[in-house]
């Protein structure tokens, strides 16, 4: 059993990377290997639209045919049992490394059929995490969740099994006198980090055990 993690991220030890370490944890506890990628760490960009992926009888059919770092990455997630995205949400939607990946990913197993299918070779488990300043009130008043559930959609459809989770109101600063964000009150949000962060933690943690194929 291989479970791995892709922080889509520029922090490395802040809420997102966390969150996809005790998921990791949880898969780890039914004995899984686990592995967590930075994708700020790697060298690539988003689909070309060289439609290589999509030739039929072409060497690269069901392939990205662009050669960077995500091209072993790729190797390797079809080896895996599992997966788990994460995300900081910038602007409603998950950050730009992830965009990227996201496109590069599902766009090479997507079919151009009706209804669309998948020509990735195996059924794994996949999730989603992410993580936003907001508050889940705020979250479905602007809509961010028409989003979540259409990268869900395409996950199911492309790999199978599918789950997101969601951690509001995040702590962003350790310091927010430095910064201008005087529309934040930074002892409410040391307060819900200290408190609800942790319930977030064992979120994360259990949809790791599921991932594992643990209950």
């Amino acid at each position: 059993m291989k479970v791995m993690a892709f922080n889509g991220s520029p922090r490395k030890e802040w809420n997102t990377a966390t969150l996809l370490e005790k998921t990791l944890e949880g898969a780890a506890s039914q004995g899984a290997k686990t592995e967590l990628i930075h994708l700020y760490d790697l060298n690539f960009k988003g689909c070309i639209s060289c439609f290589a992926c999509k030739t039929i009888g072409g060497k690269s059919y069901g392939k990205c045919a662009v050669k960077d770092d995500l091209t072993n990455v790729f190797n390797r997630i079809e080896q895996a049992n599992a997966i788990v995205l994460g995300s900081p949400i910038y602007w409603g939607d998950v950050s730009g490394e992830m965009k990227s990946f996201i496109e590069r990913l599902m766009f090479q197993y997507t079919t151009y059929t009706d209804p669309p299918g998948s020509l990735f070779s195996n059924k794994i488990k996949t999730g989603f995490i992410y993580t936003m300043n907001v508050t889940e009130e705020i979250m479905k008043e602007w809509g961010y969740a028409v989003n979540f559930n259409r990268y869900e959609a395409a996950l199911k459809r492309i790999f199978g099994e599918s789950e997101y989770m969601c951690c509001y109101d995040t702590y962003q600063f350790y310091d927010y006198s430095k910064v201008l964000a005087t529309r934040f009150d930074p002892v409410k949000k040391k307060q819900r980090h200290e408190e609800v962060f942790p319930l977030d933690c064992q979120k994360a943690f259990e949809m790791g055990v599921r991932l594992a194929g643990g209950k």
